[in-house]
Formats: structure tokens, sequence, C-alpha cells
């Protein structure tokens, strides 16, 4: 009881002294709301509320659906890609990896196989420079899958355009499968039937292969690094070509192509590619010179050499 008295005394006294009451109603309040939010805060984030990712890549996507409501995950479909290989619907990717341990709610993005690779409109490409019709392809989600070179004063424009073995017209209106390539008969005259191997060193495989066409050359056999999947191809870069650049070579020659994921090994055939040319350059340069050296010391040698003396009867008739 006497306990109780003075906690009341206390309290009224403390009232007395406004500055003082009000200090301490101010730091009551400011505890008070600190607790509050400690406590939405953990409610809102599900504190301590933890789920571990599933592994859903193999699985249909109704299938990951499913198993990611039961773990309180929500799945989200970000992209799709068609491989032939595996049936339409199936999970290929996703982020963040199987194992990981997330907060419940946490979005999954998943990469999953179309059923069907889209087909779009294939230009018409013939009666242009290679340069234009190369660029008119890619635009519309196409490739070059072989560069023929025949005989023609035009050279390094297409003559012909095939697809799946049929000449394509301007009336065709053929409607191919995305990331296609088409046939193109090129022409070249014998004296120009020559071009320069670009460097292919590091560049993605698409952009090599674009340099190539560019260059009138066509890609031959492409291989990547163990471990390198249709998942993660697009990461890859070139890290060997099979004839170094600055080579010349005839208009349609194939250079083949090997890809890593390896960035310090491209770094370092890159390096290596660099140091290659540049001794052939140097090799060159003195070849050029020692050449030059020995026509000066031939005309040098042409002009000290006396002249024959004319007969006396060649100023007769």
């Amino acid at each position: 009881m006497t306990k109780k008295i003075n906690n009341a005394s206390w309290f009224s006294r403390l009232r007395t002294k406004p500055i003082l009451w009000n200090f301490v109603l101010i730091c009551a309040v400011m505890v008070l709301l600190v607790v509050i939010s400690y406590i939405a805060l953990a409610v809102g984030t599900r504190h301590g509320m933890r789920r571990r990712v599933p592994d859903f890549t193999g699985l249909s996507l109704n299938d990951a659906r499913y198993y990611a409501s039961e773990r309180g995950l929500n799945l989200i479909v970000n992209d799709s890609l068609y491989v032939p290989a595996y049936p339409g619907g199936m999970v290929l990717e996703q982020l963040p990896k199987g194992g990981v341990d997330v907060k419940e709610g946490r979005k999954i993005y998943v990469t999953i196989n179309s059923f069907a690779q889209k087909r779009l409109p294939l230009p018409y490409v013939a009666g242009r420079s290679l340069r234009q019709a190369k660029n008119m392809l890619e635009s519309a989600g196409f490739g070059i899958l072989n560069l023929e070179y025949v005989e023609d004063i035009a050279t390094n424009y297409v003559l012909e355009q095939l697809y799946d073995g049929v000449v394509v017209t301007e009336q065709s209106a053929i409607k191919a499968e995305k990331g296609s390539g088409v046939v193109l008969r090129v022409g070249v005259s014998p004296e120009q039937n020559s071009t320069t191997v670009p460097r292919l060193i590091s560049r993605a495989l698409f952009d090599a292969k674009s340099k190539l066409w560019e260059q009138g050359l066509n890609v031959g056999d492409v291989t990547y690094d163990e471990g390198i999947t249709l998942l993660n191809q697009d990461q890859a870069r070139v890290c060997r070509q099979s004839v170094l650049q600055g080579t010349t070579l005839a208009l349609g020659e194939k250079i083949s192509l090997h890809l890593t994921l390896d960035r310090e090994l491209v770094a370092r055939a890159a390096e290596e590619a660099d140091r290659q040319v540049d001794e052939i350059l140097k090799q060159q340069a003195v070849a050029d010179s020692l050449a030059r050296r020995a026509a000066d010391s031939l005309r040098m040698l042409n002009s000290n050499q006396p002249q024959p003396e004319q007969a006396d009867d060649e100023f007769f008739f």
C-alpha cells in the first residue's frame, strides 16, 4: 500500500514539473513507436520465415507453379527459348537457383521451352549487295546458311536467294522459323576473288558469324568447351579461329570457330593472335625491304654496265 502511494505521489510531483513531464512523455512515445515499427516490419517482411527454393529445371510449368505455391513462392515466366530436344513448357533455367534460402513470397524467375519456334516473314534480298542483304536478314531475325560464289561481273552482289532448297522470289511471301538461315548465291569476278580474314577472337558467336559473312566468308565447324549448353551459349566467346586474322583467302572459304566461357583464356588468345599478326607484319616488312634492295642493286648494276658499241656498217645503208 505504501509503495502504491509513493508511486502516485511520484507521478503527482512529476506532473507539477511541465518540462520534465513532457520530456518523459516524449521518450515514452518514441519507445512505443520503435516497438510498433519493429513489429510491423517483422510482420511485413515475414521475419524469420525462410523458404528453400526447389530446383524447378526439367519440370513442366504447371508442376513448377504447384510446387512453388506450396512453398509460398511466386513463379514468374520472364523468357522463353525454343530447344527442339526438350518438350514444350519445360523449365529450362531459373533465378535464383535451386537450394537457395529466400523469404516467403519471393519471386522466382524462370525460362521455359517454347512449344514451337516463331515463324517470321523472310525478306527478299536478291539484287542487293552482300552487306545490305546480310543486314536485312539479321534485322528480320535470320542468318546466312551458306555463301555460294559464282562467276559474274557484279562481285559481292546477291544473284539468287534460296530457302530450304527453293529459290525465293519477290512474290514468294515465305514465313520461316526465326533464326534459320538462307543460301545466297553471290557474284564474283576472277580479278576480285579474295578477301581478308577478320579478327574473331573475343566475339560472341552471332557477332563472329556476322563479321565472316560481311567479309564474304562462310562459317565452318563451331565447337564449344565442355559444359557449355544451349542456355549459356550466348555468354561464350571465340577463343580460337582456324585461320589467323589478316590472312588473305578466296571468297566463300570457311573459318572454323571454338568458343569458351573462360574470359582469361579469351584474353590470352587475343594477345597471342595480336602477337602473331605483329610478327607476320614484321616479316613482311623485312621481305619487302630486301626485295626493294635487290631491285635497286639490279638497276644500279644494269646502269653501270658498258653499252655495246655499234658497228661502223650500221651507219650505211
